[in-house]
């Protein structure tokens, strides 16, 4: 391989790429090319690869200087294999043009098929196949494809010329159009041509190919795309490739077919050869949920209840070879395939292959029984789940004792269930979704535009498609709930509403789905917690065997704690003090405490506080069993615990009996321009160490208490936003001596560490000095962030949008941790506070403690736990694991780099 090669033959049981070649091949050119060197039938191509994608860019929408010659060149090839030449009038060769990023995309590119079409190639087509409407057939969807992806004509504008001509003949499906039917409708698309672009359609093959390339190459920053890689983290230097492939034809009639398969059920992981086909149709027939599929088995149309012939009847002895194939690339690839074929006149060609997208219980089990049939180690298991994607099986499913009133049923294309509000359009499932509500997206199909609006859903409903439509596909991967098919649901998009039988429902309503049975229910229907268990549980138990960080929870009620536990948490990383103040029960005191006059008014209101805190420490010990607990003091300024309306300051002017004059004065005291700088954290405890002593003491006293049960207590105490020395020094002296005097005054031996809370950068940098008090640091990553970049989480989503679209940022620093500078201090602090204290624990508390990239970061600079929400637990775990093997790995290349 040369530098300067840009084009890659495959096709007639060979190819000049192979399977790792996805990043210079793309996902598909690479699966194209290792079937052709497997020996299956694959029709001839080639596939300009991504490199191509990223001049393209780099050099303002222009090509490499050879780059035609080697398409010519291959082109050529693709002619003598067939045995038809590119524009001949007598016997055209026809293309395809596919889009092939290296990470799957599904329908966030462009296709064209049967390029090579023109008023005179199509006669010559007529005469080869001997089928006319075949021909016509053939064209105008070539006229359709390519007007919609490189001249940009709405679709609308086609489907209306359709519509028409169906009407007028009196039929429903297009199969039932005759040759003459397709002439007219050939005419009515070259006129819709001629009208909305003011030019001819192209008849210049040549012309066609060429802007065809282009237009792929340019749908790599269509909005959808670069809103589907935003979503999924794919770069967006990575490019496509572009692969040109001999067209097979799946609708010259009854003997002819195309299809999309799963080598396993990508749903639940059953071992299951899992798919749909339509007889006569081209492959976006499938995807675009034009029509309805048929099952590729007898039990797949048991299972969808369908009364439509499955493939395994229709066509036994090309089913039989599918199904060899299927074992074959699955055997080879050791995952579940994605696959794409077609049947010409009873001869199977693949088009596709690629590891499939499934939903996280379908990638546990397929994980776990691949592991137990000895194709893949448990590594590769624990490797191959996104562990984000477990994020999919801590979520709510229907109560099935709850009465419900199913008014539609429909395919379960995307397993959970979810309630919410109608809409109809994908920008307003977005706005609704962005002012807090939960919305259900109710389309009659999908398309790549609506992924927004997908995205901002709890769930999706189409009337059309099956379950590899684009809804299925797209609501798998993205984790929604998806009722697809439901063809009993009348949806009026003019009109706002959806109706069935004497049943209208207009947007705005409550409506149910549960993706698992494909049932679509009215109003909102009551949902239990899940069980985690069989393949979650196993993998999960591999993933903890390898781990070698551990994993807490931010927890500070008794259910975060007892939630924590069951998912699998080995402590608490961070109990935020404050929110045990926010009760009804306690607010009161707690605002009096703040507009107290002096240290005795103080004082007096955290007698009535202490016993609610001590209360609240032996739950939380009690429940954790001996494992660590993390507590951080008091963070907040104390204004965020008054009262902003006159009512409420009455109310607590009336329990203080005082004036609410002063309680309104007090307000204004505490009042600050920038709270997140200001009066907060240890500083607080400076200002009024009562308040940290009063914490102080119903920590110790709680486990004084909870000790005398038998059970070893160890609590951690956490000061918050110290940037000095001097402020955890000061402090520490005022734990000790409560810990002495609890200690005289129960009898009780009290254990327990003091640490600090790194979360401003001067913390991070003077680490060394800090460690010499602190006895572990726990990195509070979501302020660390903050001061790091000098943005206000609360602010930040108003502007970062326009960080992203410029390619400024990739991701939400607040979501995805910024290794290269908020990380950098992290790694600082780790290495400075080590140096001083070789036992110091480390951990970090933030938002980022459940986010997979940031977690392996947390392994590979050598942090002891992350602490994250309870939910996000497992996610935490698995993606430890994943850390151990990518460092083994990473160890393992230096290795033989050296």
């Amino acid at each position: 391989m040369s530098a300067s090669q840009w084009v890659y033959e495959f096709g007639n049981g060979k190819a000049e790429g192979k399977a790792d070649m996805r990043n210079l091949l793309g996902g598909k050119g690479a699966g194209l090319a290792e079937m052709s060197n497997l020996g299956l039938p694959v029709p001839p191509g080639f596939t300009i690869s991504t490199e191509v994608c990223t001049y393209y860019y780099e050099n303002s929408k222009t090509y490499p200087a050879n780059l035609r010659q080697q398409v010519e060149s291959a082109l050529t090839q693709i002619e003598k294999t067939v045995g038809a030449k590119f524009g001949d009038t007598k016997n055209p060769l026809l293309v395809s043009i596919r889009s092939g990023a290296r990470a799957s995309m599904p329908g966030m590119m462009d296709t064209v098929l049967n390029l090579g079409l023109n008023i005179e190639t199509v006669e010559g087509l007529k005469q080869r196949s001997g089928d006319a409407r075949f021909a016509y057939d053939s064209y105008r969807r070539f006229i359709q494809m390519f007007s919609n992806v490189v001249l940009n004509i709405e679709p609308h504008k086609f489907e209306d010329v359709l519509d028409d001509v169906k009407r007028a003949r009196n039929v429903r499906l297009d199969t039932q159009l005759k040759a003459s039917d397709w002439l007219e409708v050939i005419d009515g698309y070259l006129e819709v041509v001629e009208k909305t672009k003011k030019k001819s359609f192209p008849q210049d093959v040549h012309e066609q190919l060429w802007t065809a390339i282009g237009a792929v190459f340019s749908s790599w920053m269509n909005q959808r795309a670069i809103t589907y890689r935003k979503l999924n983290d794919i770069p967006h230097d990575w490019g496509t490739a572009v692969n040109v492939q001999a067209m097979v034809f799946g609708n010259m009639g009854d003997d002819c077919c195309t299809g999309v398969a799963f080598t396993r059920n990508p749903s639940t992981g059953e071992n299951a050869f899992y798919g749909e086909y339509l007889v006569n149709a081209q492959g976006e027939d499938v995807v675009a949920g034009i029509r309805t599929p048929q099952q590729l088995t007898v039990r797949g149309k048991k299972d969808q209840k369908s009364d439509l012939p499955a493939m395994e009847e229709v066509m036994p002895q090309v089913f039989s070879q599918l199904n060899d194939v299927r074992l074959k690339l699955e055997k080879h690839y050791c995952d579940m395939q994605d696959i794409e074929f077609t049947v010409q006149q009873n001869k199977l060609y693949m088009l596709q292959t690629r590891t499939g997208k499934r939903t996280a219980a379908a990638s546990l089990k397929i994980a776990v029984d691949m592991v137990n049939e000895g194709a893949i180690s448990k590594q590769d298991a624990i490797k191959r789940i996104d562990a984000a994607s477990l994020d999919q099986l801590l979520h709510p499913t229907l109560d099935p004792k709850a009465k419900k009133q199913v008014i539609a049923t429909g395919l379960p294309a995307s397993p959970g269930a979810a309630s919410g509000y109608v809409v109809f359009n994908a920008d307003e499932a977005e706005r609704m979704a962005n002012t807090g509500q939960k919305v259900i997206l109710c389309r009659v199909e999908t398309s790549p535009e609506d992924i927004h609006g997908m995205n901002a859903a709890q769930g999706i409903i189409t009337s059309r498609g099956g379950m590899t439509s684009h809804a299925a596909v797209v609501a798998r991967g993205m984790g929604r709930a998806c009722v697809a098919g439901a063809g009993s649901l009348q949806i009026d998009y003019k009109l706002q509403q959806m109706s069935v039988k004497d049943i209208t429902i207009k947007a705005g309503d409550l409506i149910t789905i549960d993706g698992s049975t494909g049932e679509v229910i009215l109003g909102e229907v009551p949902t239990i917690q899940p069980e985690l268990s069989g393949d979650f549980a196993i993998l999960m138990g591999w993933a903890d065997g390898l781990r070698r960080m551990k994993v807490r929870a931010n927890a500070e009620t008794p259910q975060d704690a007892i939630t924590a536990r069951k998912f699998g948490a080995e402590g608490i990383g961070l109990c935020r003090t404050e929110h045990m103040f926010f009760d009804t029960n306690r607010i009161i005191a707690m605002r009096e405490m703040i507009i107290a006059d002096d240290e005795k008014g103080r004082r007096a209101a955290l007698d009535k506080l202490e016993p609610m805190q001590k209360k609240d420490f032996v739950e939380l010990f009690t429940i954790m069993a001996g494992l660590p607990v993390t507590i951080r003091l008091l963070d907040p300024p104390l204004h965020e615990f008054l009262p902003n309306g006159e009512s409420e300051m009455r109310e607590v002017a009336k329990a203080a009996g005082i004036d609410i004059g002063k309680v309104e004065k007090r307000a204004q005291q505490l009042h600050e321009a920038n709270p997140m700088l200001g009066h907060r954290g240890c500083r607080l405890g400076i200002s009024y160490p009562e308040i940290y002593e009063m914490q102080v003491r119903a920590i110790f006293m709680a486990v004084a208490e909870v000790q005398k049960e038998g059970k070893n207590i160890l609590p951690e105490i956490m000061i918050p936003l110290v940037c000095l020395k001097k402020e955890l020094d000061i402090l520490k002296v005022l734990i000790d001596r409560v810990a002495a005097e609890v200690s005289q005054q129960t009898g009780a031996k009290l254990n327990y560490l003091v640490g600090t809370m790194i979360e401003l950068p001067r913390a991070a940098l003077r680490a060394g000095e800090i460690a010499e008090t602190a006895q572990f640091f726990s990195f509070g990553t979501n302020d660390l962030t903050q001061t790091t970049f000098g943005l206000s989480r609360d602010d930040a989503s108003g502007f970062l949008p326009d960080y992203y679209k410029a390619n400024i940022l990739e991701h939400d620093p607040f979501a995805t941790l910024d290794q290269e500078g908020v990380g950098e201090l992290i790694k600082i602090a780790s290495e400075r506070g080590r140096q001083t204290r070789n036992d110091l624990k480390l951990g970090i508390c933030g938002e980022h403690g459940g986010d997979p990239n940031s977690v392996k970061f947390c392994g590979r600079i050598g942090l002891d736990y992350v602490s994250c929400s309870p939910y996000r637990i497992p996610i935490a775990r698995l993606a430890a694991a994943q850390a151990v093997i990518e460092g083994e790995k990473d160890r393992e290349t230096r290795r033989n780099a050296a």
